[in-house]
């Protein structure tokens, strides 16, 4: 198992930080056939390989997973991509 753990920085208001995040749950279902549901300010998201959370913060977001052993070999692919969707969802 590996574990990712990602701190992003943003000005949006909380609503507009929910919004987005709600959009980046969507594409995750989509792309990656993901479940997700939201508990208070953290969304949750998981499929066979992958748990974890979108945590909403004042001013940032906090991503956490646990990547399963086949996903655990493509981390730095997966970090990468959540980078470049954060960026582009929050500024």
């Amino acid at each position: 198992m590996s574990s990712i753990d990602i701190r992003h920085a943003h000005a949006l208001p909380d609503d507009k930080a929910r919004d987005a995040i709600t959009e980046v749950a969507e594409k995750l279902r989509e792309r990656f056939d993901v479940s997700t549901r939201w508990e208070g300010q953290m969304l949750h998201f998981t499929r066979s390989g992958v748990e974890g959370a979108i945590e909403l913060l004042p001013g940032a977001v906090r991503v956490k997973a646990e990547l399963g052993f086949l996903l655990s070999a493509m981390k730095g692919m997966v970090e990468s991509e959540i980078q470049r969707v954060l960026t582009e969802k929050l500024g």
